[in-house]
């Protein structure tokens, strides 16, 4: 009796170190498939993080491009607006030259097209986030 009695604690043991060590390999599953989808998240968000950087670093090459060109000469900054034909005196010319920005406004036109690169690639950044990562 004692025997039986010995065998059906053991077998009772057994039974739950065989529960507990499955739970732990449920666990253990649910850990690496957590460790999975953070490594590939993590990997997308600096995927992200360097298609972003490219395309700003990309614009802000081509807008002190485009400054060195002004200042050097070699292009001009046209803006959108017409000038009135001014009232000529018999005798003179009415100026009719192409409208451009004054020298003095020309360092504020480059800041502001940085700005706005930078803005454009922050919230391009944010958007592929959201849906890459934040949705996921």
């Amino acid at each position: 009796m004692i025997v039986l009695l010995s065998g059906l604690v053991l077998w009772g043991v057994f039974e739950r170190l065989i529960d507990e060590r499955d739970s732990a390999q449920f666990e253990a599953s649910g850990l690496r498939e957590a460790a999975r989808i953070s490594g590939e998240m993590l990997a997308d968000r600096d995927e992200n993080d360097r298609t972003r950087t490219e395309a700003l670093n990309h614009a802000l090459s081509k807008n002190a491009d485009l400054q060195r060109d002004v200042a050097d000469g070699r292009q001009r900054l046209r803006i959108n607006a017409t000038c009135p034909v001014a009232k000529a005196s018999p005798g003179s010319v009415a100026d009719a030259g192409t409208a451009e920005l004054a020298a003095d406004a020309r360092s504020d036109y480059f800041t502001l097209r940085n700005q706005l690169a930078l803005s454009r690639e922050m919230i391009l950044g944010l958007q592929d986030h959201v849906r890459r990562i934040c949705l996921r």
